[in-house]
């Protein structure tokens, strides 16, 4: 019988690169919309997320009235070295990155929508996301190139916002850095 070999913080902070190399190693080309997520702690874990993904920035957009204190505590302060721009207008946000060869998927479950595990994510893709009570605007699902979803197989239909976008951002994620192998 093996022993189990335990990883020590110490193990960890060891292959972990300094804050400055973080911020200058090349990115996931992929960037997280928030359309009007408001709860400070789906903020903070999708910052989590993107930290953890190393993905290219998130977009939050709406009016925030969100609490520092929270979003710190939420983030675990990984707020210092994530990629955050702050929107109004989520639509002026998505065709700001269509313009730039962004491919936009909204995450909604909707009569077009298809299962996020059946598509092949480009380079330069975009995940929208919605509020915790609404989902994603008409408007943001308008403008998106694709509608995807997360199959329920229970009595629910829904999945908190920041569950969905980790599931989603995992499967994103994966496929963009076979096609990247650089990163």
């Amino acid at each position: 019988m093996q022993a189990k070999i335990q990883l020590t913080k110490d193990d960890i902070r060891k292959n972990k690169p300094s804050r400055d190399e973080y911020l200058n190693k090349p990115k996931t080309p992929l960037v997280l919309v928030l359309d009007n997520v408001t709860n400070s702690y789906n903020i903070g874990a999708f910052i989590r997320l993107a930290d953890a993904f190393a993905i290219e920035k998130i977009i939050i957009c709406g009016e925030l009235t969100i609490s520092d204190k929270k979003l710190k505590k939420a983030s675990r302060n990984e707020a210092k070295w994530v990629c955050l721009e702050y929107s109004n207008n989520t639509t002026a946000s998505l065709q700001g990155l269509k313009d730039n060869g962004y491919t936009i998927f909204g995450v909604e479950l909707c009569h077009q929508s298809v299962d996020y595990k059946d598509i092949t994510y480009p380079v330069k893709t975009a995940l929208v996301l919605g509020n915790e009570r609404k989902g994603v605007s008409e408007a943001a699902l308008k403008l998106s190139d694709h509608l995807i979803h997360i199959s329920m197989f229970g009595m629910g239909n829904s999945l908190n916002v920041s569950t969905a976008g980790a599931i989603v951002l995992a499967e994103c994620t994966a496929q963009l850095r076979k096609q990247l192998p650089s990163l």
